[in-house]
């Protein structure tokens, strides 16, 4: 019995040693911005030995807002703006401290928003 327990610490020490990760969440207005901010993301991780899986395009996010064109008269002319909010998904597979260091120094361009989690 003292084995299997043994044996059974032993897999779920492995198995969250792989499931080691860390998630990059990057959103922005403008999807060029977003795309050179990605591949300076990938780039550092890739220099310090990190595998990654994506950028992963996840679906962009539209808001619509309508609005009198007039304050007082033609009510039924309106006009719309909407704004698109672009956003990518970065998985990071067994981060070294370095990598998690490296990512943190990034000089990354004003309007991206960047969500880490371990």
């Amino acid at each position: 019995m003292a084995k299997a327990a043994v044996k059974t610490k032993a897999k779920e020490a492995a198995e969250t040693e792989e499931k080691q990760k860390l998630r990059i969440r990057i959103r922005a207005y403008d999807h060029k911005i977003l795309d050179s901010s990605v591949k300076q993301i990938v780039d550092t991780a890739i220099r310090y030995g990190s595998e990654i899986m994506g950028p992963v395009p996840l679906p962009t996010e539209i808001r619509k807002y309508t609005v009198n064109r007039s304050t007082f008269v033609h009510k039924n002319a309106r006009e719309q703006f909407e704004m698109r909010v672009h956003r990518r998904l970065i998985d990071v597979l067994n981060p070294t401290p370095k990598v998690i260091e490296a990512m943190t120094n990034l000089n990354l361009p004003a309007g991206v928003d960047i969500e880490v989690k371990m």
